[in-house]
């Protein structure tokens, strides 16, 4: 078994387990962790729990000791330095006419790195910037480039609704929000009314976005025909928090009903009455009828064989036999006599004129 604790390094940031190790911590202590970028304080979110080693991740690290004095003294000292880095930084940053925002200056808990956090549009040669901070702090300098939403997490503010900001307060994770969720819930469309401190749509517009899609499949859809004591109507709108549908009756007016007091019933739909079948036709004697389909055979086409006629295999009747024609008569030569002269007026075939090479 291994003693596994969860830690998260800055208010509302993403949480983190570590080996607690024999280490008896409960939740609010501040200790000294060894990360990939170095020393760091974190706050314990949870006490620790026992895990098996097989389900424990392979490479988590270990917390050293729990903070002392001089830890926190030295991390109330990082943060004061830390505006000063952040005005030096922003000097420069205008001085060089640069097209970025500078968010936040971080000092790593030790000294040995300062993080600045930056905003731009697109990518950006800080190059000469590294050159100029690194020789005026005489330490390690990483950019940072974020978001606009993690903009507002570092920055913090209140939001339209009066309180602090969620994604600074208790967000750790930004799950993605769209302008579905504002329709499905009834909100205007409105970007001032559903749009963020930072110019995003509201994080809050996911909270109850499943709640709303539960109630809404609870009510008749719109267009739908229901029955309000024993009086058929449709559905022109819904109110789902209430759990109550506006109706239009047949006489036009709309009222406001419960779910419950809608029938559940089958709705009857009234068709127009079909018109009467014709009659059948009186039953035709056997020679007109054969007569009529004579006249709407086509010229040329055989007569209708009789049912009792043979037929020869394939379907097809048996052809009569042929009769034998004499030879027709020659004349003193062998060749036939005919009747037809040939016609002098035969088109003869037309000769190449001759070229000019030959």
């Amino acid at each position: 078994m291994i003693r596994i604790v969860t830690i998260k390094f800055r208010d509302a940031g993403k949480q983190y387990d570590f080996n607690a190790q024999n280490l008896e911590l409960k939740r609010g202590d501040q200790v000294v962790i060894e990360t990939e970028r170095g020393r760091a304080l974190g706050i314990v979110v949870a006490p620790p729990r026992e895990v098996p080693t097989s389900q424990a991740p392979a490479d988590i690290k270990i917390i050293q000791r729990l903070a002392t004095d001089e830890d926190l003294s030295l991390a109330r000292a990082n943060t004061s330095r830390e505006q000063d880095s952040f005005r030096f930084c922003q000097r420069r940053i205008k001085e060089r006419k640069m097209e970025m925002k500078l968010v936040r200056a971080e000092y790593l808990f030790d000294g040995s790195k300062i993080i600045f956090y930056f905003t731009a549009d697109g990518r950006v040669d800080f190059r000469e910037l590294v050159k100029d901070l690194a020789h005026h702090f005489h330490t390690r300098i990483e950019m940072r480039q974020i978001g606009v939403r993690d903009e507002a997490k570092l920055t913090g503010g209140i939001g339209i609704c009066g309180r602090e900001l969620c994604c600074c307060s208790f967000l750790t994770d930004f799950a993605p929000v769209s302008v579905k969720m504002a329709k499905e819930q009834g909100l205007a469309l409105n970007p001032n009314k559903i749009s963020g401190q930072c110019g995003r749509l509201l994080c809050c517009l996911g909270y109850e976005f499943e709640t709303y899609c539960a109630m809404r499949k609870m009510l008749p859809k719109c267009g739908r025909k229901v029955v309000v004591n024993g009086s058929e109507g449709e559905v022109v709108d819904q109110n789902i928090l209430a759990s109550k549908v506006t109706v239009r009756m047949g006489d036009g007016k709309r009222i406001e009903v419960p779910v419950d007091e809608i029938d559940k019933g089958p709705v009857t739909v009234t068709l127009p009455a079909s018109p009467p079948p014709a009659p059948a036709a009186p039953p035709q004697p056997r020679r007109e009828r054969q007569g009529r389909e004579r006249a709407r055979q086509p010229k040329g086409t055989p007569p209708r064989e009789k049912s009792g006629e043979p037929r020869a295999e394939g379907g097809r009747q048996p052809q009569p036999p042929r009769e034998e024609t004499p030879p027709p008569a020659t004349g003193g030569e062998g060749t036939p006599k005919t009747g037809k002269r040939k016609s002098r007026n035969r088109r003869r075939p037309r000769r190449n004129p001759p070229s000019g090479d030959q």
